[in-house]
């Protein structure tokens, strides 16, 4: 997988709580990357307390990679990106799911993706694995999108399943904001560190031939309350840029696109403004002690 002598050039993280069975097929799937270029494997483990340490274990064994495993107890994705991105060695950090399933030629499509230097992240396609999921929380479009420097991101632009940043980036906004991501506060930990990133000075891209498979296993029934999270996470996030990042201009184009998402689901106006409202009570209270803001 490497050579302790050499650089490395992307960090692969994968974030994990208590889902050993998905996980184990997972790092199957990352087993069979190829690369020309030096990587690594970083597993962070955020909390479990069912076999995952053993699944990783196991799996090293088997695959014989070099897989450097952290435990994170502070529940929260970004808790857990974080945790990940401060052993990380590369150049590149990639991110992608613990349900998901990397092409063999990931790495090599990020590695091209990034030859660009103005490039700060990228993002890519992400395939329902599953055609009896719900078609939720992917984006199978074939067609390359730029996105400038300082541009307005709008939330679903990049998915957190499929991600990658210039380390260099990352560190420049202080990583993840621990308010942001799957058992914290509010979704959108993905969009918002893109965005941070973005009006840090630095282009993205989303390249479809960066490409997952997403085996979420998200039936009809589970919409409603993914729908809601989804809605306060894009509230929350459209007031920090106005609240914290001082960009009304983007503040206010997220909101032109409420009327549509309020006549696809009336809920969305209710549960916007609660994200939002949520989030700046945040701010009035001050920043959490584990909280990354910048």
């Amino acid at each position: 997988m490497r050579n302790e002598s050499d650089n490395i050039f992307i960090s692969l993280i994968v974030s994990t709580r208590n889902r050993g069975p998905a996980l184990t097929k997972c790092l199957d799937a990352i087993s069979k990357l190829d690369s020309t270029r030096t990587w690594e494997l970083i597993v962070v483990d955020n909390g479990s307390t069912d076999n995952t340490r053993d699944v990783v274990e196991t799996f090293r064994l088997k695959s014989g990679m070099n897989v450097l495993y952290t435990y994170e107890k502070v529940p929260g994705l970004s808790s857990a990106r974080n945790a990940g991105l401060s052993i990380a060695r590369g150049e590149v950090i990639a991110f992608t799911d613990d349900d998901c399933y990397v092409e063999t030629d990931y790495l090599n499509r990020l590695t091209l993706a990034f030859d660009d230097p103005s490039i700060g992240f990228v993002t890519g396609r992400v395939m329902l694995f599953d055609p009896t999921d719900f078609r939720v929380t992917i984006n199978e479009s074939t067609v390359y999108k730029h996105f400038a420097a300082g541009r307005y991101l709008a939330p679903g632009e990049v998915k957190g399943a499929n991600m990658a940043f210039r380390k260099i980036a990352l560190d420049q906004i202080s990583g993840f904001d621990t308010d942001f991501g799957s058992g914290s506060l509010f979704p959108s930990e993905d969009c918002d560190a893109a965005a941070r990133v973005s009006l840090a000075g630095w282009a993205g891209t989303y390249d479809p031939t960066v490409c997952v498979y997403h085996h979420h296993g998200r039936k009809a029934n589970n919409l409603k309350r993914l729908y809601r999270d989804y809605d306060v996470g894009r509230g929350a996030y459209h007031a920090k840029l106005l609240l914290h990042c001082r960009k009304a201009e983007h503040f206010m184009q997220g909101l032109r696109g409420l009327p549509r998402r309020a006549i696809e689901r009336p809920s969305a106006v209710f549960w916007e403004f609660s994200g939002a409202f949520r989030y700046a009570m945040t701010q009035m209270k001050g920043p959490t002690a584990r909280s990354r803001k910048s």
